[in-house]
């Protein structure tokens, strides 16, 4: 059984995705790191970072933090969304790196300076803006033609995806990427994803896109 601590964000969206689209069972702890509990000493044992989501997996006795080391984890252990053929594989893990390293901090920090504190200071938010765009045309160019990131549907369309659901945080309008646009309402259509979105707790309507 695998345990997963999470609260209502793009990185813990993407866990909570990947286990809905796993179809197993697992257990729902809320982590609110509005209120600091990811600071706890019991919280701090599994997730020494102070960062959700962290899993515990019962069955092997390890627990795991880092949402890129959480997803190759469950990818690998249940057989799904991750190739076994090398190159295609070795596509995957490239994009999901690419999300790790650049899409999720940098969109992140586009939500800090631009969408949580306007007006305080300019270069911060001219240089967010402008990264924000230049990945938003890296993954839209990586789409033309494309269904999926990748040649199938993998954990880097789970990894990404939650991260372009708070294209209004980030001052996007997807409808200038329609290659982009495409796949993220190809994903909301998902059962799965629709599900993960909400864990651990209903957070209002999906942006549609």
């Amino acid at each position: 059984m695998i345990d997963l601590y999470t609260w209502t964000t793009p990185n813990g969206r993407k866990v909570s995705i990947l286990l809905e689209e796993l179809g197993i069972d697992y257990n729902v702890h809320s982590i609110n790191i509005g209120q600091g509990e990811q600071k706890t000493p019991e919280f701090l044992k599994i997730g020494p970072n102070n960062k959700i989501p962290v899993i515990v997996d019962s069955d092997t006795g390890v627990s795991v933090m880092e949402t890129g080391a959480i997803m190759i984890y469950l990818a690998e252990k249940y057989g799904k969304f991750l190739p076994q053929d090398l190159q295609k594989k070795t596509e995957v893990m490239e994009w999901l790196m690419w999300q790790m390293g650049g899409l999720g901090p940098m969109l992140g920090q586009a939500h800090h300076f631009v969408h949580f504190n306007p007006g305080v200071a300019e270069y911060a938010e001219d240089r967010f803006r402008t990264e924000v765009a230049r990945l938003y045309g890296v993954l839209d160019a990586r789409l033309a033609g494309r269904d999926y990131i990748c040649d199938e549907y993998s954990i880097a369309d789970m990894a990404c995806w939650p991260w372009i659901s708070r294209y209004e945080w980030q001052e996007m309008d997807l409808a200038d990427y329609p290659n982009i646009r495409a796949w993220y309402q190809r994903l909301l259509a998902r059962d799965a994803v629709q599900k993960g979105y909400h864990v651990p707790k209903v957070m209002g309507e999906i942006p549609a896109g």
